[in-house]
């Protein structure tokens, strides 16, 4: 199924180019005071992207960062070496506190250690996060892995984030296996799917 213009709208602009039938639902896993959602299957070489889709993920804790990782094999060391950049936007419900940074405490260079994601999630009863990461060619044994993200959050001082990351695994093994979690505390409830989208 394709988005269709009459040709009077932005998508003949080419602004969006999207042909939702060319995206499979591989797998989905919900979180129930999970402290990792990891998907150690379905990551190969079927697909040039891989895309991972977070709805309503809720955390146990309050102010917490939602983060990634990914490891080669079939290894669940989590720790490969990353290279990324972030930048935010933000404003509040009293429409007191609003801006765009780059923000830089949680980008890594050659770094080990899991990716955030997000800022300071709340864990009051309304409040989580949704997003999405896109996963490039994870299979290929030339190349270093990038990823881009974008998330938005309901953040524990009642400001919506909305977050935007980028990066690469800075290997030419394939990366077969992502794991998501919290800087601390489990995750209480939510869902992620994984996606692979076809080659055009």
């Amino acid at each position: 199924m394709a988005f269709i213009s009459n040709g009077t709208t932005i998508l003949d602009a080419g602004a969006f180019n999207v042909n939702l039938g060319s995206m499979v639902l591989l797998s989905e896993q919900t979180a129930s005071s999970s402290a990792s959602v990891s998907f150690t299957t379905g990551i190969d070489s079927t697909y040039p992207i891989y895309q991972f889709e977070f709805i309503n993920i809720h955390p146990s804790n309050d102010t917490v960062e939602f983060q990634f990782q990914g490891d080669i094999g079939t290894n669940t060391n989590y720790n490969q070496t990353i290279t990324s950049t972030y930048f935010r936007t933000y404003h509040n419900e009293s429409d007191t506190s609003t801006g765009l940074e780059y923000y830089g405490i949680s980008d890594q260079a050659q770094g080990t250690g899991y990716q955030d994601l997000t800022d300071d999630v709340g864990n009051g009863n309304d409040e989580s996060l949704a997003g999405s990461l896109y996963l490039f060619n994870p299979s290929s044994t030339t190349f270093v892995k990038h990823f881009i993200a974008s998330t938005t959050d309901y953040n524990s001082n009642d400001h919506n984030l909305s977050q935007y990351i980028a990066g690469y695994f800075n290997t030419t093994s394939p990366i077969t296996r992502i794991s998501f979690k919290f800087e601390a505390g489990n995750i209480d409830s939510g869902t992620i799917k994984l996606y692979g989208i076809k080659d055009s």
